[in-house]
């Protein structure tokens, strides 16, 4: 699918079925006087469903249909017959997608599991015939209850992507060419500023036929989290995953504050990504020799104490076999 086919944010309307109304009808039949009131029930209008589907990853499907109604609900009739309840609606999305009012901003549910169904709108209520309102008092009721309307709503889709690894980097650090080579995933690739412009997903191969998802995102620069670059658009991506990986290119002035920016950007998008686990991968290391590679070692070692880091070059397919091993590790432990 290509980027322009990757939708992760839609507006959509909905609106329920009207139940249908009660009938007022009074029993007429061949010798049999006065049989009285026999009006059958309204049907309830239609539900509006969200369903999960893991075939699906992207809300391209919603992005032309903004307006989704319900049927609405028969009316009674009499011998007591109801009517026909509107036909529901179902809107398959993908897993990971968060549901909120767009009037309140609240979050209404998310939809996390394959199969899955939510009700989004809920049909209005069949009005009752007059055959209920029946009594020793009242034996021929002449009224019966209208349905109750439909819910119409605004709501906001919001895809999070569900991966297991997240990348995290400065654009033009190597990620899409890492999740190339890690995966079959064919991002686009190329020697200039933010390349990716869309969030990738690709499946990492494993021993004994077990796999884990990661996922790249558009570079990060410092300030995203305020709404500079791409990146700050994707962070929702990474929310989900329970590895970041952080990485960062040896030929960078100073790997630290680099890693120590992406940090803080994450931080001040949400607090929460600290509480992740986190590794840090130095790419495009086979520019270095094992000199000048012990000599980086010795001052890492001083920088990270807390942070486990690895060297690898995404090119030269140097490292990756223990990233791996590395990363399900993490995923596992």
């Amino acid at each position: 699918m290509t980027e322009g086919n990757f939708v992760d944010y839609v507006k959509i309307y909905v609106s329920s079925g009207k139940g249908g109304k009660g009938s007022t009808h009074l029993h007429r039949e061949k010798f049999i006087e006065k049989g009285g009131p026999d009006g059958g029930d309204g049907g309830r209008g239609g539900h509006v469903y969200l369903v999960g589907n893991k075939g699906l990853w992207t809300l391209f499907h919603l992005k032309f249909a903004r307006h989704i109604k319900a049927g609405n609900g028969g009316d009674g009739s009499g011998d007591r017959s109801t009517g026909a309840d509107g036909d529901d609606k179902f809107i398959e999305v993908p897993l990971g997608t968060v549901v909120k009012d767009k009037e309140t901003g609240e979050i209404l549910f998310e939809i996390t599991e394959d199969g899955e169904k939510q009700i989004l709108s809920r049909g209005g209520k069949g009005g009752l015939g007059n055959w209920h309102f029946r009594s020793s008092t009242n034996q021929t009721p002449r009224y019966s209850q209208p349905g109750l309307p439909g819910v119409e709503m605004d709501v906001i889709l919001e895809l999070k992507v569900l991966a297991d690894v997240g990348l995290v980097g400065f654009p033009n650090a190597g990620k899409s060419t890492l999740l190339s080579v890690l995966t079959s995933a064919k991002p686009k690739i190329a020697d200039y500023p933010f390349t990716t412009l869309k969030p990738n997903l690709g499946i990492v191969a494993y021993r004994d036929f077990q796999s884990f998802v990661i996922a790249d995102i558009p570079g990060i620069i410092e300030g995203a989290a305020e709404g500079k670059g791409l990146g700050h658009y994707f962070l929702r991506h990474i929310e989900r995953n329970s590895t970041l990986l952080f990485l960062v290119p040896v030929d960078t002035p100073d790997i630290k504050a680099e890693y120590d920016i992406l940090v803080n950007e994450l931080t001040k998008y949400n607090p929460e990504m600290l509480d992740k686990e986190r590794l840090l991968v130095i790419s495009k290391c086979d520019m270095l020799d094992d000199e000048l590679k012990a000599e980086l070692k010795t001052e890492l070692d001083v920088a990270f104490k807390d942070v486990p880091y690895m060297f690898i070059s995404s090119v030269a397919q140097q490292g990756l076999t223990e990233l791996k091993d590395k990363l399900w590790k993490m995923l596992n432990d």
